[in-house]
Formats: C-alpha cells, structure tokens, sequence
C-alpha cells in the first residue's frame, strides 16, 4: 500500500501524465485574464493519474491546508480524543473557604464556553466552596511560547473578526463578545453576551440613511477604554444604518481581562466571594482535581473545522498534535516530555506523519496549520497524496464526514448546484486575497473517487472568477467516463 502511494505521488509529476487543463477551464482562465501557470492542479484516481499541471510546485492553499491539520490529528490523536479544562488547587478547604490559588488550567478545550465555565464553577459551589481565600491562577502553559498573540501584527484590516483570533491552550468563549445592535431613527442601542465583570459596550456610532444589509460599509474598529478605576468601555466607531437590526461578535478585549472578568461575574452569580488577583502562572505538582470539562472527541472538533472552515479551531488542534499526546481508553491528554516550542513540535509531527506515508515534504511550509497565512505552502502532489492517505486511513469515515457536501453545507453549499457533482463530492474550500483552492474528493461519471488538487494564485481570482474556474474543474472531473 506504502509503495503505491509513493508511486500515485511520483506518477503526478511525471512526463506521461496529462499536463493541459481541460477546455472549460482554460477557457474561463482566459476570460479572466488569468495565465494557465498561475495554476497548480492535481487529479488522481486510484493509483493512476488523470491530471497534472505544475502539481508539485508549492502554492499558497489557504484553508485547503486544514486538511493536512484534521487528517493527521485523527492518525495521531484519534478519535476519541478530546480537550481538558481543569479546576485545581493545593490549598485546603475550611468550612466553606477555599485557603490557597485557585488554578484554572488550559488543555486546549475546543468547546470551553462561558456555560462550561460556570458548571465547572457550580461544581465547586457543590463542594461547599463559597469563598475563596487566594489568587485566580490561569494557566496556559500548555502551549510554548503560552500567548502567541502578544505583540503580533495583524494579520489584515480585521483584528477583531473572529477568523483572526489566535488561540491559546485557555481560550475560553474564543475571547469574543457578541453585540446586539439595534437602531430607531435617532438612536442605537447595544446589548452584549457575556456580561463581564466592570465591562460595558457603548456607541459613537452616527446613524445614516443606508441599506441595512450593508452596515458592515460603515464599521470601524472598536476602541477599548481601560480607566484607573478598572473599568472598560468597549466604543464602537463608525457609521450604522437607521432601523437597523444586526449582531455582531468582536474579539477586542486581552484575554487576561476577558477570563478575569468573565470567572468573577460567573463566580458572584453562584454566590461566591472572591477578591483575589487574577495572575498567570503554573499548575503545581501537588494540585488536586476539583472540577473538568472536556470537550468533544476530535471527529466532531474536526467537522467544525472543515465544513465552516474555522481558524481558530484548526490551529487550536495543530497545537495539539506538539503538546498532547491521547489516551487510548480515555481520549484525555497526556503531557509530553518538555523541549523544544509547541510549533516546532507539531510542525515535526506533520512531516513525521507525511514521510511514514512516502509523501515528500520538501518545499512544505507550515505556520499555524489553518492556512490564514501568507507563508504557508504545499503542493498538490503533496495535498494529494494526503488525500490518498485519507482514503486509506483507519479514520476515513470520520475525516470524509467533515468535508463539505458540495452544493448542500458548508462553504459548498451554494456551489455547483447544476453539476453532477452536487451532493457527491465533497471539497474543502480555500480563498485568500489572491488565492483560490479546492480540494477533496469527486466521484467520476462511473462514481470511481477520484482526488482533486487545484490552486491558483494570482492577483485577478477576486469577484468569482478564479471560484469559477476551480468549480468548472470539479464539474469536468464528475463527468469524467
């Protein structure tokens, strides 16, 4: 099986593999100004090649690089494993005080929410804990370097989009707040979820005559307030339609104050006292469990991942596969041996993963394995022969069921409606500014699965036309006889 694979990924470069684009996809890069070597694309169907175009010259993939991070995190997690939150402490309980750090450690809990929080925090109430007589410790140390977001540029004109946030091993509700923005003629008013310890969210919105439908024309970014007193006013800038109704979730706030704020507003509901510093620092040894949340098993994570195409839960698991290790009965983490950053770590782990299956990794550049990224590359000999391997996995129902189903969910829902393909493909979506990708899987005319690869970067893909030539691709593969 091994050889094989190495073979299908050789054959795709080599010369007697049909290298020409079909006609209705030359045809529409021509009427798009967009030259033929601005493509890469790959077509395999079983161990024999179909199509071959630049296939191993390394593209920019955008999300299609999702694939390499789900695919390898179920062949080397599995599919039971899952995220952990813990509660824990080295104190001791006296009556209903809890004397000594109260320690809240990060285990990279994709479905940490603000709900779980506040279970794991009845959990102690249970307990008779009311009062606790100590520091909030956050620990995130399971991620080297912990906060990889501190001092990083933007990646666009967008911080605060939820696609941007970047993750770390406590990210509890994302870090984003979500607005309720409603309008009359003279005023807006605001609601916001969490409610979050001295935060408040206010306008300097003007309201204009304009379609409510475009409010995101007039959005700006949010300024944050901090003031001596501990408060922090969340404004909100720019211009808002009259009569408008619209939500809108927003990730501005340090996740130092988010956790902080969000622990104590949860903490007082359930009656509690607490008074303490909120501090970043270590689980100590001694610790005991007070209380968990775990996540969902990986499959439903990674479902989550590739049908909307999430960034943040993509490199949340990327970061998994260089700081834990699965339980084989369980589906908890374990901690590896220390060394080396967590990238680096994961990063090692991929192109481990990739080398056992005879897929080269030459020229492969990873970043933080979502594909938001202007640095990250891989061909599609490489993607391909990934994709091969997804076939041929332990876990490919699992990995297949995350895919969107072409013309019915996901980011495919809305495509090639009118296509043999719709509702039997299924293709992971990439876009970029000049970037386009499609790969995943395409039954033929005679329903044999075929691989499909195809990238193209090029500064003209904008306004649909490098979507329409990738889906024509797709179209011309589920006629194939």
């Amino acid at each position: 099986m091994l050889r094989r694979l190495v073979v299908a990924t050789l054959l795709a470069c080599s010369a007697g593999a049909w290298a020409q684009l079909p006609a209705p996809v030359s045809q529409l890069l021509a009427s798009a100004g967009i030259p033929d070597d601005a493509v890469s694309a790959l077509i395999l169907r079983g161990d024999d090649t179909i199509l071959s175009h630049l296939a191993e010259r390394p593209m920019q993939p955008a999300s299609t690089m999702k694939l390499v991070t789900t695919l390898v995190a179920l062949e080397q997690l599995g599919p039971v494993f899952k995220g952990r939150t813990e509660l824990r402490t080295s104190g001791e309980q006296m009556r209903d005080v809890l004397k000594g750090d109260l320690v809240l450690r990060g285990g990279a809990d994709a479905d940490l929410s603000g709900e779980a929080l506040e279970r794991m925090l009845q959990a102690l109430r249970n307990q008779g804990i009311r009062k606790l007589d100590g520091r909030l410790v956050l620990d995130r140390q399971l991620f080297v370097p912990a906060r990889t977001d501190l001092g990083l540029p933007p990646f666009d004109e967008s911080p605060e989009a939820y696609y941007n946030v970047i993750p770390d091993a406590l990210l509890v509700n994302k870090n984003m707040l979500q607005l309720d923005m409603r309008s009359t003629g003279k005023q807006v008013q605001l609601a916001m979820q969490p409610a979050l310890d001295r935060v408040t969210v206010e306008s300097n919105l003007t309201l204009i005559d304009a379609d409510c439908s475009k409010w995101e024309d007039g959005w700006k970014q949010p300024a944050v307030l901090k003031e001596k007193s501990g408060k922090i006013r969340v404004v909100l800038n720019g211009t808002y339609p009259r009569n408008c109704a619209k939500s809108n979730s927003i990730n501005v706030l340090d996740r130092q104050d988010y956790v902080d704020r969000l622990f104590r507003t949860s903490w007082k509901k359930l009656g509690g006292s607490f008074t303490g510093e909120t501090v970043d620092g270590i689980t100590p040894p001694e610790s005991r469990l007070l209380a968990e949340h775990v996540s969902r098993a990986l499959p439903e994570v990674v479902r989550d991942i590739n049908k909307p195409s999430d960034n943040a839960l993509a490199r949340t698991v990327f970061l998994s596969l260089g700081s834990l290790e699965a339980d084989a009965l369980t589906g908890s983490h374990a901690l590896p041996a220390a060394g080396g950053d967590t990238f680096a770590r994961a990063d090692l782990a991929v192109r481990n993963w990739m080398r056992s299956k005879g897929i080269d990794d030459s020229g492969m550049v990873l970043e933080n394995g979502s594909g938001l990224s202007r640095l990250e590359k891989i061909s599609p000999a490489q993607l391909g022969g990934l994709l091969n391997a997804g076939l041929r996995s332990s876990w490919a129902p699992e990995f297949l069921a995350s895919l969107p189903i072409v013309a019915m969910d996901g980011t495919m829902r809305r495509r090639l409606k009118d296509s043999p393909a719709a509702q039997r493909a299924r293709m992971k979506t990439g876009t970029l500014k000049n970037v386009v990708a499609l790969a995943g899987y395409v039954p033929d005319a005679n329903g044999r699965q075929c691989v499909v690869v195809a990238m193209i970067n090029h500064d003209l893909v904008g306004d649909g036309k490098g979507r329409a030539v990738l889906d024509a691709l797709v179209d011309w593969v589920s006629r194939m006889q």
